[in-house]
């Protein structure tokens, strides 16, 4: 059985080294420069939209398809459905729960960026930026200190804003240092889900600080959806 796993997370990686027994190819959008790079087969780069992963389909003749990528990779998610559909391909998504509130944290849900930074003058002056390098542009007029941290530098660099290259995973002593050392009151980041950014949202409720929490897209109709690599190890074998 062959199978085409659209990655580039943890989630991802786990399943192409458990599907021993499948043929997988990996594709991986290629954005962060230091790659880590799943079992098997692997190809790098985009498809070219809906008819690009449509017309490789159908050259690259394939069982199913998974779609593992993050889990607000909207538009590739969007376009596989599209493509998968076409070509008459099974199609199945694995992402991640996203995170649970408790009664001490003082999240604050969000649609968007945008509206991120529409919120953050009330919450906070001393902004912990953890949203990745795209969609950093928006903070940029809140006029606001920030330390925004991504994996790779975004192009062009922002001047507006405090730098911090870094990978996760992360631990909670390590966010509680670098929030006191910063004096952050206010932390922005993704409902991304998963253990290994996690520390941060632990690490703001130790603190007491607010945190804007932006809102993961929907999931895509009328596609089987599951949170577990097990899930989806049972999926494909079901096939």
């Amino acid at each position: 059985m062959k199978v085409l796993l659209l990655g580039g997370t943890g989630e991802a990686r786990e399943l192409a080294a458990q599907l021993v027994d499948f043929e997988v190819v990996s594709s991986l959008a290629g954005r962060t420069k230091d790659l880590r790079l799943p079992a098997g087969e692997v190809r790098v780069g985009g498809f070219g939209g809906v008819a690009g992963l449509t017309e490789w389909l159908r050259d690259h003749p394939v069982d199913a398809v998974v779609d593992a990528t993050h889990p607000f990779a909207a538009t590739m998610t969007e376009h596989a459905v599209a493509a998968a559909a076409q070509v008459g391909v099974p199609m199945l998504v694995l992402r991640r729960p996203g995170w649970s509130e408790s009664s001490d944290d003082n999240w604050h849900w969000v649609e968007s960026a945008s509206a991120a930074a529409d919120v953050l003058p009330t919450l906070g002056s001393r902004v912990f930026l953890t949203i990745g390098r795209q969609g950093l542009e928006a903070f940029a007029r809140t006029g606001l200190w920030t330390l925004a941290r991504c994996v790779d530098p975004p192009e062009p660099l922002p001047t507006w804003c405090t730098l911090l290259l870094d990978r996760g995973p992360y631990d909670v002593g390590a966010e509680l240092e670098l929030l006191r050392a910063h004096a952050i009151d206010v932390l922005v980041t993704k409902d991304s889900g998963g253990p290994q950014t996690e520390a941060k949202l632990t690490a703001a409720r130790e603190l007491r600080l607010p945190v804007a929490l932006i809102q993961r897209p929907p999931a895509p109709a009328g596609v089987p959806v599951v949170e577990t690599v097990p899930a989806a190890i049972g999926w494909l074998r079901r096939l």
